[in-house]
C-alpha cells in the first residue's frame, strides 16, 4: 500500500500541466535527435542544461530523461529505414531491422521496436519503484568510506565496460579525476592546478566540458563523415503484425527486457551491452537462428527492448546512491546539483514529489512515445534527408550561447571550442570519452569522502578494508579490473562494438 501511495503521488506531480508539457517536449526532441545521426541524447542534454536553469527541478528532470529514453525510441527508426544507427544503442537493430525494411516489412518492424520499447520501459519503470527505496535506505547507512569504495567500484566498472584500450580508458579516468580537482579547494580555498589563471579559480564548468567534449567534439566528427548519411529509405506499407510476427516476438521482449534491465544498472554503457547480449542471446535461442542478418523480428524485438530497459534502469543508480551510471545520468546529476539538490539516497526522503514525479513521468513518457512515433514516422524520415551541413551551425551557435549563459563570460566559450577539440582527438586514437566525463563528476565528490574517511579514522587507510560494505566493494572493483585480464574478455572488449 505504501508504494500505491508513493506511485499516487508520483502520478499527481507528473501529470501536472506544466510537467506533462516538458515531458512531451522531452521525449519529443529524444526522438528527433535519435533518428538525427551523430547528435545522440548527451550532447543534447549537454546543450539543453541551461534552458532548464530556469525550470522547477522536477519539470527539468522530467524533460532531461525523455530525451534520453525518446532517443531510444528514434534512434531505432534511422537502424531500420536507412540503416544507419541514429543511437549507438540501436546499432545492433541495422541488422535485422534494415533487411526486413528491404523486404517490403519496414512498418512492422517499427511497430516491433515501438512495442518491445513500450513494455520494456513499463517494466523497468516498476522495478526502479520497486527496488528504488530500498536501496535508498540501504544507502543510509553507508559511512564516508563506503562511499568512497562505491565511486571507486563505479570508476572500476566503467573502465572495464568501455570500448577498446583498456590503458586508453584509465588513461580518460585520470584525466577527469585531475579536471575535477582543478579550482579552490574546499577546506582551505587554496587555488590548485590554476596555472594563475583567474578565471580557473572556481573550476571547469561542468556544462563546458560536457558541450565540448559530446557535444563539438561530435559535430567535428558528424562534419568528417557526412557522406555516409547518404541512403536510400525504404517505403513503408503496412505497420500491424501477423499473428505469427506476434507469436515469435513475444519472447524476445522479454528477454530483452530482462537483460537490458539488469546490464542497465552497470556503469559505462549497459543499454549498448544490453542490446548487444540480447541479440546474441536471442541468436543462439531462437528456432529461426538461420534468418538472424535476413529480417527475423526477432533482430528487432530483443535488442530495441533490452536498450529502453536499459535506459530506464541506469537511473536506479543516480537516484538512490547519487552516482551516475552513464553520462546522461552524470549530467543529470550536474543538472540536480545545479538546483540545489543533493544527488544521493536522502532524495527519496527530502524531496520525494521529484523522485516519484520522475519515475511515473518515465511511464506516461513511454506511452507518449507509442502514440507519437508511429504516426509521426514520414515527418521523421524527411528529417533524416536533412543534410547535416545545414544542421550544424544552428547546434555551434546553442552550444556557444549556452555555455555564455552560464557565467556571462567568453573564456568559458573558448574552453568549450578546446574540449570539443580534445573530443575529437580522442574519437580518433580511439579513447572513449565517458569515463572521463563519469571520473569528472565523481572526483571531487570521492576527495572529500577520503578526506572525512581519514579524518575519522586519525589517519589510519584501514578503515576501507575493516569496514564491511568498504571491503566488499573494493574487492568488487579488483576483481572487476582483473576480469579485463581475461582473454575472452579481452577479445570482446576489442571487437563487440565495432560497427
Amino acid at each position: 500500500m505504501e508504494l500505491l501511495s508513493h506511485l499516487w503521488l508520483g502520478l499527481q506531480t507528473s501529470a501536472s500541466l506544466a510537467n506533462l508539457f516538458y515531458c512531451f517536449v522531452g521525449v519529443f526532441l529524444g526522438t528527433a535527435i535519435g533518428v538525427l545521426p551523430g547528435l545522440g541524447p548527451t550532447a543534447t542534454i549537454a546543450m539543453l542544461l541551461p534552458v532548464t536553469f530556469a525550470l522547477p527541478p522536477v519539470s527539468a528532470l522530467i524533460m532531461l530523461a525523455g530525451i534520453y529514453y525518446g532517443s531510444q525510441y528514434g534512434g531505432s527508426t534511422t537502424s531500420i529505414l536507412v540503416n544507419l544507427p541514429g543511437e549507438a544503442a540501436s546499432v545492433v537493430t541495422t541488422l535485422d531491422g534494415y533487411q526486413m525494411a528491404k523486404q517490403g516489412r519496414a512498418g512492422v518492424a517499427l511497430t516491433t521496436s515501438a512495442v518491445g520499447s513500450f513494455f520494456a520501459g513499463t517494466v523497468a519503470t516498476l522495478l526502479i519503484a520497486a527496488f528504488g527505496p530500498p536501496l535508498a535506505a540501504a544507502a543510509l547507512q553507508f559511512g564516508p568510506a563506503d562511499y568512497f569504495s562505491l565511486m571507486v567500484m563505479g570508476l572500476s566498472a566503467s573502465v572495464v565496460l568501455a570500448q577498446g584500450s583498456l590503458l586508453h580508458a584509465i588513461g580518460m579516468v585520470l584525466l577527469g579525476l585531475l579536471l575535477g580537482l582543478i579550482g579552490s579547494d574546499v577546506n582551505s580555498g587554496t587555488q590548485r592546478f590554476t596555472f594563475g589563471i583567474f578565471e580557473l579559480a572556481d573550476g571547469i564548468g561542468f556544462v563546458t566540458v560536457a558541450m565540448g567534449m559530446f557535444g563539438l567534439g561530435e559535430i567535428i566528427r558528424n562534419l568528417e563523415n557526412e557522406e555516409g548519411r547518404s541512403a536510400v529509405i525504404a517505403k513503408i506499407t503496412n505497420l500491424w503484425p501477423t499473428r505469427e510476427d506476434w507469436r515469435r516476438m513475444i519472447a524476445p521482449i522479454l528477454r530483452g527486457t530482462a537483460i537490458g534491465s539488469i546490464l542497465g544498472i552497470l556503469p559505462g554503457s549497459g543499454s549498448i551491452l544490453g542490446s548487444f547480449a540480447a541479440y546474441s542471446i536471442e541468436k543462439k535461442v531462437s528456432n529461426h537462428r538461420h534468418e538472424f542478418g535476413k529480417g527475423a523480428i526477432e533482430g528487432v524485438a530483443a535488442p530495441e527492448s533490452a536498450n529502453n530497459a536499459g535506459a530506464q534502469t541506469s537511473f536506479i543508480p543516480m537516484l538512490t546512491l547519487g552516482i551516475p551510471s552513464n553520462p546522461v545520468s552524470a549530467l543529470m546529476v550536474g543538472a540536480m546539483i545545479i538546483h540545489g539538490i543533493q544527488p544521493g539516497p536522502s532524495v527519496i526522503n527530502e524531496q520525494p514529489a521529484l523522485f516519484w514525479g520522475l519515475i511515473v513521468s518515465m511511464w506516461i513518457g513511454n506511452l507518449m512515445l507509442l502514440v507519437l512515433n508511429l504516426p509521426l514516422i514520414g515527418m521523421w524520415v524527411k528529417m533524416i534527408t536533412i543534410p547535416y551541413h545545414l544542421l550544424y551551425p544552428g547546434i555551434l551557435v546553442f552550444c556557444a550561447i549556452g555555455v555564455f549563459s552560464l557565467k556571462n563570460a567568453t573564456f568559458d566559450i573558448h574552453l568549450m571550442a578546446l574540449f570539443g577539440v580534445l573530443g575529437y582527438l580522442f574519437s580518433k586514437l580511439g579513447c572513449e570519452p565517458a569515463p572521463m566525463l563519469l571520473a569528472y563528476i565523481l572526483g571531487p565528490l570521492m576527495e572529500e569522502y577520503l578526506r572525512r574517511a581519514m579524518l575519522l579514522s586519525r589517519g589510519d587507510p584501514m578503515i576501507f578494508l575493516r569496514r564491511p560494505i568498504s571491503a566488499t566493494l573494493l574487492l568488487l572493483a579488483a576483481l572487476a579490473m582483473l576480469s579485463v585480464l581475461l582473454p575472452s574478455f579481452s577479445k570482446t572488449r576489442e571487437e563487440a562494438f565495432k560497427e
